[in-house]
């Protein structure tokens, strides 16, 4: 019984993080059709921008929650205005172009910190159940993903933002001769996703090493299951994620983490050859 607790909670601390580390992506991938290869590298800014915070005695909640959403955002909007608005429609060269900004940052961060692990410690303590121990920051990381999602159905579901965002996306002149500004709406979106990538960086921080390269542990697992769950950026996302989650962290169990990873790809290229249109396009049509 503790042991398969113990299981459970792993399950469900794998799916939170793919939730937190794709649905920045999802934003910007799955609404504007940006192939971002720098979103690792803004998953590193968000976590180094909690380091920073956190050294300068800021507390460990606000640089998390606070600080690298908003810092990561507002690059999101520099990036947006510099060079991804020439891009929109243009795939091949807007994944060349964010290609050339990962390595960008990759350099600059080097540059200024050094090519070190940093870390900042957990806010919470742990707790056993039977002969097993675990983190309360595992639960927590759960309990954020799940807002997290709910905030975004939310938003954009149930705000005017949303509405015209969404519509933007799907028609843009139609939404220019009403009166809305494409410009903006894209760059606001590009934000909200460079923000979300910033949260999950600051909320990793914890729990993984701090460097400048961290971010290629993370893009490919993003991108798969952002391209696994189809369309639909909220139902796609938490499906691909609860699915991909529940194999990566029972095969890592039974086995080693190394094989649950290749567990989990194999899987999901079987899934994408077996489903190209994702698995919202196949079961979740219409949903957001």
């Amino acid at each position: 019984m503790d042991l398969a607790a113990v299981l459970t909670l792993d399950v469900l601390n794998g799916i939170a993080s793919l939730i937190l580390l794709c649905t920045g992506l999802a934003v910007i991938f799955g609404m504007m059709k940006i192939i971002n290869l720098a979103h690792g590298e803004f998953l590193m800014l968000g976590a180094y921008a909690t380091v920073v915070a956190v050294d300068s005695g800021i507390n460990i909640w606000i640089a998390m929650l606070v600080i690298s959403p908003v810092f990561v955002g507002l690059v999101g909007l520099v990036v947006e205005r510099t060079f991804i608005r020439l891009l929109y429609g243009r795939l091949v060269d807007s994944m060349l172009a964010t290609w050339g900004l990962s390595l960008f940052l990759v350099g600059l961060i080097t540059t200024i910190f050094g090519n070190t692990i940093k870390s900042v410690p957990s806010p919470l303590g742990g707790f056993t159940i039977g002969a097993y121990r675990s983190s309360q920051y595992t639960v927590f990381l759960v309990v954020v993903a799940a807002l997290l999602l709910g905030g975004l159905w939310l938003l954009m579901r149930r705000t005017r933002f949303g509405l015209i965002a969404r519509a933007t996306m799907q028609n843009p002149d139609m939404a220019a001769a009403m009166g809305v500004s494409p410009p903006k709406v894209y760059m606001a979106t590009f934000g909200l996703g460079a923000a979300i990538t910033g949260l999950a960086g600051g909320l990793l921080a914890p729990v993984a090493g701090v460097l400048p390269t961290m971010g290629a542990a993370y893009i490919a697992k993003a991108f798969i299951t952002v391209v696994a769950g189809g369309a639909s950026v909220i139902t796609g996302s938490a499906t691909a994620s609860g699915l991909f989650g529940f194999i990566n962290q029972s095969a890592s169990y039974l086995t080693t983490p190394v094989i649950g990873e290749v567990f989990l790809f194999v899987f999901a290229i079987v899934l994408i050859r077996l489903l190209p249109q994702g698995i919202s396009g196949r079961f979740f049509r219409g949903s957001l």
